[in-house]
């Protein structure tokens, strides 16, 4: 795709799944470097390993995007070995699944803070590079669970406020170079939905019209658009990546 050579990228709770295999495409795309991010510090140091055994284009690093702090470190040692970032990819995310009436007070603040605070803290860190530069890409990882879906309260609101976030911080940069824009995949293969009954997975699968479960590359794909200039005049959208069960 046009215009990722001799880019840098920061791709979070990429130690594995669909984080990992956005920054697998990233590389195979041309991008200078990848920043692996995720809070279990051996996982994005094997994932960096395994996607760059030169050591010369990826680094793993660990970072708890629900901590402020955490994240800036994270950001000041990527820019020393970099010196730039020019691609942002929101993807680290947790589930704390429970009916309401059963919920606790953790479970509602852990996915909020992971999922959406830690949106705001990448964002607001990488932001004022991108300014200066004039140019950025920020994708952030939604969900189809964002119109509603049951024992998600939590994980339902977090990625509807990244929704909302994307489109307004859209508004907010468009004249400056800055696209953002976010992937709401749908029932995608990961360790999650191996993990789920046949029965179960039987009805998901049948409310797909393509009749099966997406994969890691689907999403990868379409994160390599959008931070391609083939995607530089589209800002503030959601790509549903679900097999058409959600269609926008």
């Amino acid at each position: 795709m046009r215009g990722l050579k001799g880019k840098y990228a920061v791709v979070t709770g990429a130690g594995k799944g669909i984080g990992y295999s956005i920054a697998q495409r990233y590389l195979e795309e041309g991008l200078s470097g990848v920043a692996v991010l995720d809070w279990d510090a051996s996982l994005s140091t094997h994932a960096a390993e395994q996607l760059d055994p030169s050591g010369t284009r990826c680094i793993g690093l660990p970072c708890d995007v629900s901590d402020f702090q955490q994240s800036r470190n994270a950001i000041d040692s990527i820019l020393a070995h970099f010196g730039r970032i020019d691609i942002l990819v929101n993807n680290a995310g947790i589930t704390r699944d429970a009916m309401f009436h059963k919920m606790e007070y953790s479970q509602w603040s852990e996915v909020i803070q992971v999922n959406l605070t830690g949106v705001f803290h990448l964002s607001r860190l990488v932001y004022p590079i991108m300014r200066t530069q004039k140019y950025g890409r920020i994708i952030n990882i939604a969900s189809t669970s964002a119109w509603g879906n049951i024992g998600q309260a939590n994980y339902a609101a977090s990625k509807a406020g990244i929704l909302g976030f994307t489109k307004t911080l859209a508004m907010e940069c468009g004249k400056l170079g800055i696209t953002v824009n976010a992937i709401a995949p749908g029932c995608i293969e990961t360790d999650m939905f191996r993990a789920v009954p046949n029965p179960v997975m039987d009805k998901l699968i049948a409310k797909i019209p393509m009749g099966h479960l997406g994969n890691a590359e689907d999403i990868a794909g379409t994160a390599a658009f959008l931070a391609s200039d083939d995607a530089a005049f589209i800002t503030g959208q959601c790509i549903s990546v679900s097999g058409g069960m959600i269609m926008l």
